[in-house]
């Protein structure tokens, strides 16, 4: 059987998933029912000087028929006062002791971090994330992504937090930034144990052709908010990847954006997160999700041979490589499956106006079939084709040994 447990640089936890700081970790009855129903732990909805939070908070993207590919929202910081969060960390953790419990802190002063960071260890918490990636609401007053898009700036405040803490520091990063290294790098130099990414992402999510207003409306206003969902877990694992393939890099990595399903937990594993945190999903369908999280991982895990999380985490990241890096000479052109072809030749539509016009349809007959001379691989084909498996990309030796770009460059050099 397969262990899912983990020890985030001495937090410990059952299993990987945790939920992320958000509506969804506002209250001692919310964290406690999760952990009821096989949480690992949770991350509590960020603890700053209470505000008051607007009506209509929330903004959907749907695609195809798939409600909230992507979630905007325009959500603040704790609108409960601080004394009554403390209180409630205090009872879950002491219900909840083998559960991750962490304190999700924003601050403007030294002097109010240091009384914050103080209560949170006094409350029973196990960690504490730096909320540097807020985009919205917050940014605007010197806190959240304005601290995450300079990295001196999140550097010195982790510094402060490490000299007051004696309990494990994660930050949140901020994905609103160009190069993801930079503040994750700030991160390690101030001696955080541990990064959490990525954060929302500044967005409107759409905007009423009626009434003119960015949607969420407050009366017949909008802002821009914080996107999230499955639409951004792309985003999400090339920003977790870029830092796990850093020299020397330390800090261990929660992963989050777009976490639903067991297949992109094991993804984010294997590009160095030991940690996973999840939101939209959760909001989404609930907390019963767990279910399928835990138990497809541990399938996962058991069909592979993995015991433990540790076998696993950072598999893919000797395969990350930058562009110049990938084999020239390595060639697959598309195979199409006549028998499983549907005759709907999306394929062949979508090789004309792609440029590269090298499926066609013979007289005769209604199923497309492949110049391989011409193909290119590009694989475009098999991903608009309607029918699994119909179109394969088949490897194809070309005869020739293994050159990338800086290769090709040398060779031309000593031609």
């Amino acid at each position: 059987m397969a262990d899912l447990s983990i020890d985030f640089a001495g937090i410990k936890s059952p299993n990987p998933f945790w939920l992320a700081s958000g509506p969804l970790a506002n209250s001692a009855y919310q964290v406690q029912k999760a952990f009821d129903l096989g949480w690992g732990g949770a991350v509590w909805k960020t603890l700053g000087d209470p505000v008051v939070n607007v009506y209509s908070r929330y903004g959907g993207l749907d695609y195809h028929g798939s409600r909230l590919m992507g979630l905007n929202n325009n959500e603040l910081v704790t609108d409960r006062p601080l004394e009554v969060n403390y209180k409630e960390i205090a009872d879950t953790k002491k219900k909840y002791p083998q559960h991750a419990l962490i304190a999700s802190l924003m601050f403007e002063s030294k002097e109010a971090w240091q009384e914050n960071i103080k209560r949170s260890i006094d409350a029973g918490a196990d960690g504490l994330e730096l909320n540097f990636g807020c985009p919205h609401g917050m940014c605007e007053r010197g806190m959240g992504s304005a601290v995450g898009q300079e990295p001196s700036v999140l550097q010195e405040i982790t510094q402060w937090v490490m000299e007051y803490s004696t309990i494990p520091v994660i930050v949140k990063l901020t994905p609103n930034i160009s190069d993801i290294s930079e503040p994750g790098k700030a991160a390690m130099a101030a001696g955080a144990q541990g990064v959490a990414l990525i954060n929302t992402i500044k967005s409107i999510i759409s905007v009423d052709i009626d009434t003119f207003s960015p949607i969420p409306s407050v009366d017949g206003k909008g802002t821009n908010g914080g996107y999230c969902g499955p639409a951004v877990k792309p985003i999400a694992l090339h920003m977790v990847g870029t830092l796990s393939r850093l020299p020397n890099w330390k800090p261990l990595i929660s992963g989050i954006g777009g976490i639903q399903t067991w297949r992109d937990a094991v993804e984010f594993i294997l590009l160095g997160s030991t940690s996973l945190q999840v939101c939209t999903a959760a909001m989404h369908y609930g907390y019963r999700i767990i279910d399928e999280l835990t138990q497809g991982l541990s399938d996962y895990m058991d069909k592979k041979g993995f015991v433990s999380i540790e076998d696993f985490r950072g598999k893919a990241v000797e395969n990350f490589v930058g562009w110049n890096q990938l084999n020239l000479n390595y060639k697959v052109v598309a195979d199409i499956n006549n028998k499983q072809c549907i005759e709907c030749q999306k394929c062949v539509a979508a090789c004309d106006a792609s440029g590269h016009q090298c499926i066609h349809v013979n007289k005769g007959s209604r199923v497309p079939s492949v110049d391989q001379e011409a193909c290119v691989g590009c694989n475009l084909c098999s991903l608009v084709c309607p029918v699994n498996g119909c179109i394969d990309m088949k490897e194809i030796d070309s005869g020739k040994p293994f050159m990338n770009w800086q290769q090709y460059n040398k060779r031309d050099v000593m031609a």
